[in-house]
């Protein structure tokens, strides 16, 4: 599957490294896919609410009902922290590992594809809907 029918198939994005500080990079990237239609859905051990959402510890946190409707996991964290991540989409059914712009992590991305994963490395998915699809 390449990037724009990732982006026109899935619009439910779960935002594990959400910040609720407006000159973060998780934070306008999810503001602009929110503006674009898209579902976010944060998730941050510190924050309990961003853009008037609750906002969830670790994707295992969010309620089952919510677990079934991630589509994308979109990470803003560390790429070391990466592989834990990837288990928890994997164990909520999510469909899209996407790591951005500057995470890559090899054995998160094989882990990821072996359980049926699609997976984004080093990309933004704001930039790239941009360039694809605005």
């Amino acid at each position: 599957m390449t990037i724009p029918e990732i982006l026109k198939a899935y619009k439910t994005i779960a935002v594990v490294g959400q910040s609720d500080k407006p000159d973060r990079s998780s934070y306008s990237v999810s503001r602009y896919m929110l503006a674009h239609g898209y579902r976010i859905v944060p998730i941050n051990p510190n924050l309990t609410q961003v853009f008037n959402q609750p906002c969830y510890p670790s994707l295992l946190d969010l309620p089952s009902e919510i677990q079934r409707t991630i589509e994308i996991v979109n990470i803003f964290r560390k790429p070391t922290v990466v592989l834990p991540i990837v288990d928890e989409a994997i164990a909520i059914g999510a469909k899209v590992i996407w790591m951005q712009l500057g995470i890559t992590n090899e054995a998160a991305r094989q882990k990821a594809e072996s359980a049926g994963l699609i997976v984004v490395q080093n990309h933004c998915i704001a930039v790239d809907h941009r360039l694809y699809l605005a």
